[in-house]
């Protein structure tokens, strides 16, 4: 078991690990290799870089920085994180790790769907929480939005309450699932319509489906899709932490981009740096 897992490899979470190795804690850090840092074609306002550097070679800079300190980094894509007696299980696609506290440090999803009703129909059928909302559509009609793994493991979560399942991969590639009740539609979606809820999709080529729900879970899974599964409140979909870094779950915490302010690599490296040694502090009496 890990003192903590830190997920996320951007400025925050690398520098969180740093001071939660240096403090002496078994210390993992998991990345997919996504970041928004690594879209920065120059950063020039950054301390020690005379002539400037790219986004992504400061981000794999970190990473190097992490596992020449000792650090595991792992690059594996989180898709769940469950409570467990000692602490947390933080599931991957490759295994179950197990830890006694969380640092939240993937940044803000850029990777939203830009589909026409989506932002209309949430909380009247479009949700973002299988284990979340699942429950309200039982023996119902539910797609959900996206082909990774993300998408399959929120599906999986659907397949025994639901009485049909859609994915609808928006013409991307087919995912692996099986399920006597899932239906795979790989049609480029046009918008989800209905009066006071959402009621169909309807497709470019002008075909539609019924449905009662619809789950998104487009790419990878951020901060804020663990906070709502795990009960963590979020202020304007940003995670909200006290002065520690600290969410209102205990053993849980949270820095960076994911819980707003100023979207800078120093704003980040500050976060990272009270997260790790609110990490230290926390473990030293629990």
């Amino acid at each position: 078991m890990y003192d903590t897992i830190i997920i996320g490899a951007g400025p925050a979470g690398i520098t969180a690990g740093i001071y939660a190795k240096r403090g002496n804690l078994e210390t993992l850090i998991i990345h997919n290799c996504e970041s928004a840092l690594q879209k920065a074609t120059k950063i020039e306002n950054y301390y020690g870089f005379i002539d400037g550097i790219t986004g992504d070679k400061l981000y794999y800079n970190g990473i190097r920085q992490a596992e020449k300190l000792g650090i595991d980094v792992k690059n594996e894509e989180v898709l769940k994180i469950e409570f467990c007696a000692d602490g947390f299980k933080v599931i991957t696609n490759v295994k179950t790790h197990l830890t006694k506290s969380i640092i939240l440090a993937t940044g803000t999803k850029k990777n939203a769907p830009k589909i026409k009703g989506i932002k209309e129909f949430e909380g009247k059928g479009i949700s973002y929480c299988a284990i979340c909302d699942g429950f309200f559509y039982k023996n119902k009609t539910v797609a959900v939005v996206g082909n990774g793994s993300y998408a399959v493991s929120e599906a999986n979560d659907l397949i025994n309450i639901v009485s049909k399942l859609i994915m609808l991969t928006n013409g991307a590639e087919r995912p692996q699932i099986r399920g006597d009740n899932v239906e795979i539609n790989s049609k480029p979606i046009k918008e989800f319509a209905g009066q006071d809820k959402i009621e169909k999709v309807e497709f470019n080529d002008g075909t539609d489906l019924k449905i009662d729900g619809a789950f998104i879970a487009q790419g990878s899974a951020d901060s804020s899709d663990f906070a709502r599964k795990l009960g963590i409140i979020l202020n304007d979909n940003k995670i909200k932490v006290d002065e520690n870094m600290e969410t209102n779950i205990k053993g849980i915490f949270a820095c960076g981009d994911c819980i707003g302010g100023t979207l800078q690599i120093s704003k980040a490296v500050d976060d990272g740096m009270v997260a790790g040694l609110s990490v230290i502090k926390y473990l030293k009496i629990h």
